[in-house]
């Protein structure tokens, strides 16, 4: 039997072990998970009506804002930042947009209402890459900063939406009997993965991300891309903010304030490092998906708002400790 250097005899190794040498398993837990929650309530909830094509079809509907502003997520963890204001950008961006098309039309509206969203990530961008404060600290900031914008914009009052064209668009339409918000994630979800994955952009992010020094070093502007990657999680929230509006008709000061542990969750879940340096935006769109999949399982179950807040807080806990594990391998 062969001996280490120091007489004793290395432990066996396993066939399991040497398999998991050359598969890196924790990149495949997100589809794991999901085909195990998925097969979960198919046999738990065989006659509530979950494996109905309705009740499949509204989980895909329900997690489509949610997955858009994963994907400017992915972006800003990549980077090595955190962004946690993308909530307060959504009802911002869908009051600013319903406000403005009572009075310019749809075009204004819409314009006015991503615009809100891009000057947001651009003024989070400013105060990290150039004034030199946490991003943490920055976001949670201009979180409640611009919750408190939104319930002022309008005195707490909902804002209808009622052009036909506008929610046909961004929410209750559908295009070759297709729901537009199907739609809409698949074009985000397809964007989003050839940026960050083709691109020479999606590469600094990654590189900043990984080592913001050496990416200096090695000529990236790290500044930059800070700046660009607040800007990408606002614009993706103010156009998740259109969608609301879109699909429920009208914009009030409440949309996007519990999407933070959900878009949170589905990102780390999906194998965005916390720490920057690696991710994928075809993760986050399946740990949306799964995250809103538990939603509704849960809810046909019958829990609680309260059960379903500690179930999503366990799975973020179990999401960060495999973040970081993966960070210091």
């Amino acid at each position: 039997m062969p001996q280490s250097s120091n007489g004793v005899a290395p432990a066996a190794v396993t066939p399991f072990a040497r398999l998991s040498r050359r598969i890196n398993f924790q990149q495949y837990v997100v589809y794991l998970g999901f085909l195990a929650i998925f097969l979960f309530f198919a046999l738990v909830l065989k006659d509530s009506g979950f494996l109905t094509v309705r009740n499949l079809t509204n989980i895909m509907l329900q997690t489509a804002p949610a997955t858009i502003m994963a994907i400017g997520l992915v972006f800003v963890l990549s980077a090595g930042e955190i962004d946690l204001s993308f909530g307060s950008t959504v009802a911002v961006a869908a009051l600013a947009a319903a406000v403005a098309m009572e009075t310019y039309g749809i075009a204004a509206g819409i314009v006015i209402g991503l615009g809100c969203g891009l000057l947001i990530g651009l003024i989070n961008g400013l105060l990290v890459a150039y004034v030199r404060l946490p991003s943490f600290l920055v976001t949670l900031a201009t979180m409640g900063l611009f919750a408190g914008v939104a319930r002022s914009l309008t005195d707490l009052r909902s804002i209808p939406v009622t052009n036909s064209t506008f929610t046909g668009f961004f929410g209750s339409g559908s295009i070759l009997g297709i729901p537009s918000l199907v739609w809409w994630t698949v074009l985000a979800v397809a964007i989003g993965h050839i940026i960050y994955r083709e691109t020479r952009f999606g590469a600094h992010v990654l590189a900043t991300g990984d080592n913001s020094r050496a990416a200096s070093v090695s000529g990236i502007s790290v500044a930059r891309i800070r700046v660009a990657v607040m800007m990408i999680s606002g614009g993706v929230a103010a156009l998740a903010g259109l969608l609301y509006a879109g699909r429920l008709q009208a914009a009030k000061y409440t949309l996007g304030e519990s999407d933070l542990m959900t878009v949170i969750a589905a990102v780390i879940v999906g194998g965005t490092l916390l720490n920057g340096g690696k991710g994928s935006v075809i993760g986050a769109l399946v740990g949306s998906l799964m995250m809103g999949m538990l939603n509704n399982g849960l809810i046909l179950m019958g829990l609680s708002v309260s059960d379903q807040m500690i179930v999503r807080g366990l799975i973020i806990l179990a999401a960060v400790a495999v973040s970081l594990r993966e960070k210091a391998r």
